[in-house]
């Protein structure tokens, strides 16, 4: 299901100076930012009330009160922890096997997911990500450092220069102190957004560097910080969420990087091939 902060991206080009105000304060915070009244709304944003009214029907709702019913049902969605989502899956579930809903959950998950990927984004994303002179940093959640350690095996053979970001959030601080002008962070972050990721994605951008983020559909607050955001959907019949339209997003940016840095990608290759013949690392046949 799009969600409205998807449907405001999305008629960005269509709305009126004033429209495109109260559309980034709303962002700016979402989607707790909506669900004050709409003359406060509308003060915030520096137009006038009718101007907010405009803008919730030109996203299809029938007036604010509309438009606040579904932030909160997005909000819901946002915060649920895995128990209240396997409440709220157990009574609506069909009878269906699980294989089959689920396999048909992650299918729509991945066609939604690519749908709404922006060329130019991902052309930003790999072009930051194959440039030799920049280090890149990546991390992820409790959830999500899986993803994180996934990304940066990957990379930590493509290329030179990269760093695996703890899961301990408390040894952060040490990885900021070296955040340079240039660097790339890449940030794994889903639902239940973590306060201690969020405040390294702020470190990172008080140091000049610029943030690759994989989210949900719903969007990390570090959005707001990213130059580049891949939001992917991860809902699906289960008290846990669906990292497989993430993993397939990680998967085809370092497919792409690769690809692009294969002159030196495979000479590194060759190297760590080499390593693992003379430590006997994998069993030969």
């Amino acid at each position: 299901m799009e969600t409205i902060a998807e449907k405001l991206r999305e008629k960005e080009d269509s709305l009126t100076r004033a429209e495109r105000q109260l559309s980034d304060v709303i962002l700016r915070n979402y989607p707790a930012s909506g669900l004050g009244t709409i003359t406060s709304l509308a003060e915030a944003a520096e137009v006038s009330t009718p101007t907010v009214a405009r803008l919730v029907q030109k996203l299809g709702f029938v007036g604010f009160p509309d438009f606040q019913r579904g932030l909160r049902e997005e909000l819901n969605e946002k915060i649920s922890s895995p128990l209240t989502k396997r409440e709220k899956w157990v009574d609506d579930a069909p009878d269906e096997h699980l294989l089959n809903r689920f396999t048909k959950a992650v299918i729509e998950n991945i066609g939604q997911s690519m749908a709404k990927i922006d060329p130019d984004s991902f052309e930003t994303a790999c072009n930051l990500l194959c440039a030799p002179e920049k280090r890149i940093f990546i991390v992820g959640g409790r959830i999500t450092r899986t993803l994180a350690d996934y990304f940066f095996l990957h990379f930590q053979v493509i290329r030179k220069n990269v760093v695996h970001i703890t899961s301990n959030s408390n040894a952060w601080p040490h990885y900021a102190l070296d955040f340079e002008p240039g660097d790339v962070v890449v940030i794994f972050d889903v639902r239940r957004y973590e306060n201690s990721t969020l405040k390294l994605a702020e470190l990172a951008r008080e140091h000049g560097a610029e943030i690759l983020l994989f989210t949900d559909q719903w969007m990390s607050p570090i959005s707001q910080l990213a130059k580049v955001t891949f939001s992917n959907q991860i809902a699906a019949p289960s008290a846990w969420d669906s990292n497989i339209a993430l993993m397939l997003m990680a998967e085809i940016v370092i497919a792409e990087v690769q690809e692009r840095t294969w002159d030196t990608t495979r000479e590194r290759m060759e190297k760590l091939e080499e390593m693992f013949d003379r430590t006997r690392f994998f069993r030969k046949f």
